[in-house]
């Protein structure tokens, strides 16, 4: 399979827009990512992928904390940001938006329409990606705003 052939595909499947974060030591790290979905609500878990090709997210595979954001049409500026878009460094990144800690340690954005801060129950390295699976331990209610979407290589809202 050609792999430019499928991220052609990929860019036609809608993925909702979450910023997945964590912190150990000081040391924030978040990212965009569409990879992301519920696994179970009983016990609560979620599942968050990052890629093992940026080595910035190696705090991810550490820390043993992560929270995942879930973006609304409000946050598409953010959601640039955190997908490296405009070369901020991670602070001046996290500084766009008010962050807060619940149960676990990972940076919980105040304003999203909805996250929920996990710690790793387990990680599997699968080709270029690591799957985090994440038992829920808190969740954290924002306003609510139209869902933030990714399609065809552009925001939308839904």
């Amino acid at each position: 399979m050609d792999p430019l052939v499928y991220r052609n595909a990929m860019a036609l499947y809608a993925g909702h827009v979450q910023i997945v974060t964590t912190e150990k030591d000081g040391l924030r790290r978040g990212v965009t990512i569409t990879a992301a979905c519920s696994v179970s609500d009983s016990p609560p878990m979620v599942l968050a992928c990052l890629n093992n090709g940026n080595a910035s997210n190696q705090v991810f595979f550490e820390s043993g904390v992560f929270a995942l954001n879930t973006l609304g049409l409000r946050h598409q500026g953010l959601a640039s940001a955190f997908a490296g878009f405009g070369g901020l460094a991670v602070e001046d990144r996290f500084a766009l938006g008010d962050w807060q800690y619940l149960a676990t340690g990972a940076p919980v954005l105040s304003d999203a329409i909805a996250s929920f801060d996990c710690r790793v129950i387990d990680a599997k390295v699968t080709a270029t990606h690591t799957v985090l699976f994440g038992q829920v331990e808190a969740i954290h209610f924002g306003p609510p705003d139209a869902a933030l979407i990714y399609l065809d290589r552009s925001f939308r809202s839904l």
